[in-house]
Parts: C-alpha cells; sequence; structure tokens
C-alpha cells in the first residue's frame, strides 16, 4: 500500500504538488470512487486509479537495454556531452541510471534502471558476474597473448585482474572475444596494453545473462522483455 500522490508521481502523472491539486479538484478515481485525499491508500497490485478518466498500470521498476554508440558518455547527466539517459527519449520511469559504464568511445549493450537491487547485484565484485567483450586490436592476439589474459594480467592496480577468458575471431587476426568479471577503470584496454597490444575497438556484447540485442541499431533502445528480466531474476 502506498500513499495515492505517491502512486501518481511514480506513474509520471505530474509533480507531488500537481496531482495533489488534481485530487483536490476530482480529477482523480480509485476504483470508481472520486478520490478524497492524496494521503489515501492504494493497493499498487489491485486498485484501479485513473486521472481525467485515464487508467495506470502500476510499475514501480523498468528495465531498459541501450545499445551504446560511441561518442556519448555513460552518465545521468553532463554539462559538455550526450549522455546515455539523453537518448531514452519519453522512457517512462523516475530516476533511471546506467548500470556500470562503458568509456565514450566503447559501443554496445548498456542496462539502464531504477532497480538499485538489481544494479548492485550485477555490479557487486564479489558476484563476479561476467561480461563479454568484441575486442578489435592494433597488433595480431597471439595464443601467448590469450594465455596471460586468461592467466590474469598486471594493469597497475594492487592486485592483478582475475582470470579472463578468450576466443580468437576466426575473420581476422586482429581480434578476440574477451570476458572478464571484474570492473576495473579501463580494465579491457589495460589487459590488452599489458601483454603487450592495444584496442581500436571495443563493444560489449553481454553482461550476465543479458545479451546485446543486435536489431537494435546502435543510439536505439527498447524495454526488457519478460524472458530477460526472468533471466536477470527479477
Amino acid at each position: 500500500m502506498i500513499r495515492l500522490d505517491k502512486y501518481l508521481c511514480e506513474m509520471e502523472a505530474g509533480t507531488r504538488s500537481e496531482v495533489k491539486a488534481f485530487i483536490k479538484k476530482g480529477r482523480v478515481t480509485v476504483n470508481g470512487e472520486t478520490a478524497k485525499s492524496p494521503e489515501q491508500k492504494v493497493d499498487e497490485t489491485k486498485d484501479t486509479v485513473t486521472l481525467d478518466g485515464h487508467s495506470f498500470s502500476y510499475q514501480k521498476y523498468f528495465y531498459y537495454m541501450l545499445h551504446k554508440p560511441a561518442g556519448v558518455v555513460t552518465a545521468v547527466r553532463d554539462h559538455h556531452d550526450q549522455t546515455v539517459l539523453d537518448l531514452l527519449v519519453d522512457a517512462p520511469g523516475k530516476d533511471l541510471s546506467p548500470v556500470g559504464r562503458l568509456d565514450k568511445d566503447t559501443e554496445g549493450l548498456l542496462l539502464i534502471t531504477n532497480d538499485g537491487v538489481l544494479a548492485h547485484r550485477l555490479l557487486s565484485p564479489v558476484k563476479h558476474v561476467p561480461k563479454t567483450y568484441l575486442v578489435h586490436t592494433k597488433k595480431p592476439v597471439t595464443s601467448q597473448m590469450c594465455e596471460k589474459l586468461e592467466a590474469g594480467v598486471e594493469i597497475g592496480d594492487e592486485t592483478p585482474t582475475a582470470p579472463a577468458k578468450t576466443k580468437l575471431l576466426s575473420d581476422t587476426d586482429c581480434g578476440l572475444l574477451l570476458t572478464i568479471t571484474e570492473g576495473r577503470f579501463h580494465q579491457v584496454k589495460r589487459m590488452l596494453q599489458a601483454v603487450g597490444n592495444e584496442v581500436v575497438y571495443l563493444k560489449r556484447l553481454s553482461m550476465g545473462a543479458l545479451v546485446l540485442d543486435e536489431t537494435l541499431s546502435k543510439g536505439s533502445w527498447r524495454a526488457l522483455t519478460e524472458e530477460e528480466k526472468a533471466q536477470l531474476g527479477v
């Protein structure tokens, strides 16, 4: 049970002061009866709430998949650059935020949600959530480089990186699929530098059970399917 004004605010019917005015003017009903007070309690799972005859289907958490393009920063707001939240035009949901970050020049899968519990679970170091990247490199990737990456490499932090998984690309010598279970600053780039190579293109393909929908063009987004949400445990 939650307050009626909070319910309407979460459904983005208006600001707290606006929805209070709507209720005062008799524009809001609960189960067919005109609401009397902003403090009125409603069962968000059962009650039918309408504003000017428009009914709401209550949803507290929102989950979106974004195909992040290069040149966009992973932030809620930025004074200089376009952000990933700027790309989610008209997406319902309050307090949306990206889960983790991708560098400005990195493309690929980005989950955006207001579910803080899920975000914490996916980002927690103790959970070891795998993240797979498509990596194009300046020089050919050798089997020796892969062996070092799989064993863990020194990248200037207090500890070496955790063991990674690698898979060489069949169509080019200068690339691989790299799966890591950490989220250190510029980690993939620093790992390739540590084995004597350089990243020239980077794209995240998956995070945990969530896989980038390749039918999404760069800069496009969609809500997660029920199956995808179930795979994430929500």
